[in-house]
């Protein structure tokens, strides 16, 4: 049976993970693939630390690039992370006409365009269905699967740690210190969550799904992010009084001649699928006009789960080289030819509902004040809600808004904010809720 070689560059917990599917499953992935997986060589900074598997002597050393360079190797899969060395060694492995896999969404959302372009100059295949949503394949769906249809929009919840800290507010009432703290001591956050919880990693999801669901470039710098930190179990308490969950969403809608990609905290019904999503999980809902809704559903990481998904691109590749064949499947979904670039609509263009916490003092025509400066920016308000009262200090203000331009909501938010009676910047949280009336 025909052997394909395989380089392994990074050795951590993904990449422990990939080595561990390839020798324990060897015989299976043959069996379905008709060829075995050889891990030829793989590089780690620490070739020595123990890492539960046994490598067979000589294939763990320390060089990447000696790994890159070794000839008889089919593909390269990276696992290092990053943007530096990762991406040096990814375009010397497709000039050495070496296939890749990786699973870095912050590069392929980053360099991408760049290397995609390479892959296709050198005649090489590249893949990175792990970079999204771990054991998900919401790439191949994308690539593959809904092939018929035009996509009209994507709502996921990608990042595990944030969903794991919002659903321990959620159930126990919980800070975002505490419940970030829990998470760090539990191995679901990294000692600085920064990429996590201000929503840089979700971020870098949404590019790369956006352009594989509507032919255009990644593009990363324009998705508007907004993280967690701010979200108050007094949000959280307000939200299920009126039928919704917090979610931290990366949004993607096809506008035509725009797209929207953004990342922030959104109120989503109960009723919603997503909304019931807990813990560390990831889902991802896809509209495609001939398909309608689909949900995908699974774990956004960890060693298995991602490793799944790594070998799964392997296959996939293996595949093409049995076949002699490279670029059987347009690395963003569409012809290369065919990629256009649409704009990322500014934040400030879309429109939405929203949820407004403001705390003022508790002192006659307040509510008036706010409600007369909102209504001079063309915010209509569909309900207000007051929690408690206090003679001598403020008091929390909840309204409702019917849809609403974010510019306009913005400046009368800084309006408000100026007032002498409001204590404390307003709190803003975006709806997502299709049975709303404009």
């Amino acid at each position: 049976m025909r052997e394909i070689n395989i380089g392994l560059l990074g050795c951590g917990t993904v990449g422990t993970g990939v080595a561990k599917l390839l020798f324990e499953q060897r015989d299976l992935i043959a069996a379905r693939l008709g060829a075995v997986l050889v891990l030829r060589r793989a590089a780690d900074l620490d070739p020595d630390r123990d890492r539960g598997i046994r490598f067979p002597d000589g294939v763990l050393i320390s060089d990447a690039r000696k790994v890159v360079e070794e000839p008889g190797i089919d593909i390269i899969v990276e696992m290092i992370g990053g943007e530096g060395i990762a991406r040096e060694l990814i375009l010397k492995a497709i000039e050495r006409g070496r296939h890749v896999v990786t699973a870095n969404k912050a590069l392929i959302a980053a360099h991408g365009n760049e290397i995609i372009s390479s892959a296709a100059e050198n005649k090489v295949d590249l893949y990175f269905e792990a970079s999204v949503g771990g054991c998900m394949p919401i790439i191949k769906t994308l690539r593959e699967s809904l092939v018929g249809n035009r996509i009209a929009a994507m709502t996921g919840i990608l990042n595990g740690t944030c969903n794991y800290i919002l659903s321990k507010i959620t159930d126990e009432g919980s800070t975002f210190a505490d419940a970030l703290a829990v998470a760090q001591r539990q191995g679901y956050a990294e000692a600085d969550p920064t990429l996590d919880v201000e929503g840089y990693d979700t971020a870098h999801k949404i590019a790369i799904l956006s352009a594989l669901a509507y032919g255009t470039p990644i593009n990363l710098k324009d998705v508007y992010i907004e993280g967690i930190a701010h979200i108050t179990p007094m949000d959280i308490e307000f939200a299920g009084q009126f039928g919704y969950r917090i979610k931290l969403l990366a949004i993607s809608k096809h506008r035509g001649d725009a797209v929207e990609a953004r990342v922030h905290p959104t109120m989503i019904p109960f009723g919603n699928l997503l909304s019931n999503v807990n813990g560390t999980l990831n889902a991802v809902t896809v509209s495609g006009d001939a398909s309608g809704d689909i949900l995908l559903y699974g774990r956004g990481a960890g060693m298995l789960p991602t490793a799944s998904a790594v070998v799964a691109d392997l296959v996939d590749l293996a595949r093409n080289i049995l076949s002699g064949t490279a670029g059987r499947v347009p690395v963003l979904g569409f012809q290369p030819d065919k990629i256009r670039a649409i704009p990322i609509m500014p934040i400030d263009q879309i429109s939405s509902h929203y949820y407004i916490r403001f705390s003022v003092l508790d002192r006659p025509g307040v509510l008036s004040a706010v409600s007369g400066i909102l209504g001079r920016h063309g915010i209509s308000i569909q309900s207000v809600h007051q929690k408690g009262r206090k003679t001598d200090g403020a008091v929390p203000v909840v309204m409702l808004s019917h849809r609403a331009r974010e510019a306009s909501v913005q400046k009368a938010l800084r309006e408000i904010a100026a007032l002498e009676v409001t204590a404390a910047r307003p709190a803003l949280i975006r709806i997502e809720d299709e049975s709303l009336e404009d």
